[in-house]
């Protein structure tokens, strides 16, 4: 099944986004640990199309349980940098 992570930035939060993001980079490099795959991922930005505001993936995963935990064990949320994160099952029509 697939799930889509919305997850927006608290406001100050670019420069600890910032500090994480090698960290961030390495977590996601391998995520067989918690069951998933990576389908698509990248920074959500504001309209100047450059700052980072928050994260979207598009995760393939058994359950919404795997989704869950590998989202808890993202450096970004350990960090504290989410404000909010939606998980939402996703169904592809076209792509």
């Amino acid at each position: 099944m697939l799930f889509a992570i919305h997850a927006v930035d608290r406001a100050d939060a670019l420069p600890t986004r910032l500090a994480n993001y090698d960290a961030h980079k390495a977590f996601l490099s391998d995520t067989s640990r918690w069951g998933v795959k990576i389908v698509m991922s990248g920074p959500l930005v504001s309209d100047d199309g450059q700052t980072m505001i928050g994260s979207l993936f598009l995760i393939e995963a058994p359950g919404r349980a795997e989704v869950e935990a590998f989202n808890r064990a993202d450096p970004f949320a350990a960090a504290g940098i989410w404000e909010k994160v939606t998980i939402t099952g996703f169904l592809r029509r076209q792509g």
